[in-house]
């Protein structure tokens, strides 16, 4: 390139490398998709927020693009055609520039407060050179209808307010187990094991915190309420007749965990007993969700189910179908299954997730 004698040259500073990505998969969102961006916008230059309008059909783009206008540099919009929740997240992940990401979905939004800590963590990380894997904190269940809240919180088996690796964890509970929504992984992470999740497929927030886990060196837990968690929409995915009508797609995902979990080895004893945990509790979901079709053709698929886990690895049954929770949702015969159904109806209730 020549430049004209006396002319000046403007030399771009480089943009500076964000602490946290923020991907927001957005469909159809224009509803609601304000209340979660009001309380990521607030954060500073160290968030990079990523709006991925999945192939939307209404106002989501055009809102999105207001805060683009209103906070350049700080919004981005990606607009792509649709193809589902997991397609978003990994087009967030291949723009992400921020030294971690975390997923917030376009109806969900964040505790301001808890997300400024969440930032001085990262800080405190990217100033020692000191870069954990995975960073985890509390989220709370925002069910229409109810007055009193119910938090998520690990204190019972994640160490508080150090580094630790998955063999200094304790036992998780019975239902307890480590959603989409209380993990921030380290961006570079979830590069190096290739995730890339499944297209037109719902449910996928399972596999984007079972299969990175596996490669989790170094963790922190921050005890915070950061995350909040919508429940009430009709249309909502976990809405459980929405889930019943998309059981093919549960079933997928199962099945995904069950060969990344036979397919990937795990040395630390923790994490296999880990992972094996959460396989367990997808595959009793699995089987409810089955039992509460009521069909003979789903009752069918469970004994599928369970029949193809057998015959491809019996010592994985054994630990799968014959653990407190496989024989519960197992239960013989029709009073069985209403055993089952109501079992699994109190474990939502305790979870504030009905």
């Amino acid at each position: 390139m020549s430049v004209a004698p006396g002319s000046r040259v403007e030399v771009l500073a480089p943009v500076p490398e964000p602490l946290l990505s923020v991907v927001v998969p957005s469909y159809n969102s224009q509803d609601y998709l304000d209340r979660c961006l009001d309380t990521l916008v607030g954060a500073g230059s160290e968030l990079e927020i990523i709006v991925v309008d999945d192939g939307s059909t209404d106002g989501t783009a055009a809102l999105a693009q207001t805060y683009v206008d209103r906070f350049p540099g700080a919004v981005v919009l990606v607009s792509k055609p649709n193809g589902g929740h997991g397609s978003a997240i990994n087009t967030g992940l291949a723009r992400a520039r921020g030294r971690y990401l975390k997923v917030v979905d376009s109806d969900d939004w964040v505790d301001e407060a808890a997300l400024a800590q969440v930032l001085d963590t990262l800080r405190g990380f990217a100033t020692s050179g000191s870069d954990v894997d995975l960073v985890v904190s509390n989220f709370v269940y925002e069910k229409v209808g109810k007055r009193r809240k119910v938090a998520v919180r690990y204190r019972n088996a994640l160490p508080r307010g150090r580094v630790f690796s998955w063999s200094q964890t304790r036992r998780f509970r019975k239902r307890q187990y480590l959603l989409m929504h209380s993990m921030i992984y380290r961006t570079g992470l979830l590069r190096e094991v290739g995730l890339e999740l499944p297209e037109h497929t719902f449910y996928v927030d399972n596999l984007y915190a079972f299969v990175p886990l596996a490669r989790v060196r170094s963790a922190y837990y921050l005890d915070v309420d950061l995350y909040r968690y919508f429940i009430g929409r009709e249309d909502q995915s976990v809405h459980e007749s929405v889930m019943l009508r998309r059981l093919d797609q549960q079933l997928r995902v199962n099945w995904m965990m069950l060969r990344h979990l036979r397919s990937t080895e795990v040395e630390d004893k923790r994490m296999r007993d880990y992972r094996l945990h959460y396989v367990r509790i997808i595959c009793a979901v699995s089987s409810i969700l089955l039992v509460r079709s009521g069909t003979r053709a789903s009752l069918a698929e469970k004994d599928q189910l369970w029949g193809e886990i057998r015959r491809e690895d019996p010592w994985l049954y054994r630990r799968l179908r014959w653990s407190a929770i496989g024989q519960l949702t197992n239960l013989p015969g029709p009073a069985g299954r209403r055993v089952s159904v109501l079992a699994y109806r109190v474990a939502q209730r305790v979870v504030g997730f009905s």
